[in-house]
């Protein structure tokens, strides 16, 4: 098993904010709040972030590099064919060809 090192810090750093503003709740510091809800939140905020990283998130992301930075791909045969000039039809029927005299 993986050892999931983005995923441990995000929760490390969601169980931080925790600790800390049950400290603020329980001393009565209501200066330090905004600063325990801040961590709490960034921590819930990574914890996708970081199972996105852990897992297949580095493949994911450079196969759409790839898909985005390539170019599409030429077919062989899809080359433009340089523009023919037309012949001017005759008048006339299109005669055989005129037969060889017996000697």
């Amino acid at each position: 098993m993986t050892q999931m090192r983005y995923t441990k810090s995000a929760l490390l750093v969601f169980g931080l904010g925790l600790v800390l503003g049950f400290a603020i709740v329980v001393g009565e510091f209501s200066e330090w709040e905004r600063t325990a809800a801040a961590v709490m939140a960034l921590g819930l905020v990574s914890i996708p972030v970081a199972l996105f990283a852990d897992g297949r998130g580095p493949v994911a992301l450079a196969w759409i590099a790839g898909r985005l930075s390539r170019r599409k791909p030429k077919k062989a045969g899809a080359k433009p064919r340089a523009a023919s000039t037309r012949r001017k039809p005759s008048a006339r029927p299109a005669a055989h060809a005129p037969r060889r005299k017996r000697s």
